[in-house]
């Protein structure tokens, strides 16, 4: 008996922006590394994403395994610009104070 042996690409689509996505789900790879970096199965992350495929995830598993290096500089990426855009979302968010007196203005009216 013979086994046949075959490479099993990644499973990933990447948008515009170049968000990493688990084939053609709305799933982030970051996603699948914070689950499996917790210690869950890919059982259970598919579980908690019932969009995705058990096999692509144990092939996204196989190669955050595989590149470890070049994942963690797509993440620190991604959390620096993940940071960014809460830094620019909290410049625009009026002050606690200032909320609390619409609150009350709205109350009177």
């Amino acid at each position: 008996m013979s086994l046949a042996t075959a490479v099993v690409p990644a499973p990933f689509t990447t948008d515009d922006r170049g968000v990493v996505r688990i084939g053609n789900t709305r799933v982030m790879l970051e996603r699948i590394v914070y689950a499996f970096d917790a210690g869950a199965s890919a059982e259970e992350i598919v579980e908690t994403y019932p969009s995705l495929k058990l096999a692509d995830v144990y092939a996204a598993i196989a190669f955050i395994l595989k590149n470890r290096p070049e994942v963690d500089a797509y993440m620190a990426k991604s959390e620096a610009e993940a940071e960014q855009i809460r830094e620019t979302s909290e410049a625009y968010k009026p002050s606690t104070e200032l909320r609390r007196r619409i609150r009350e203005r709205a109350r009177v009216q």
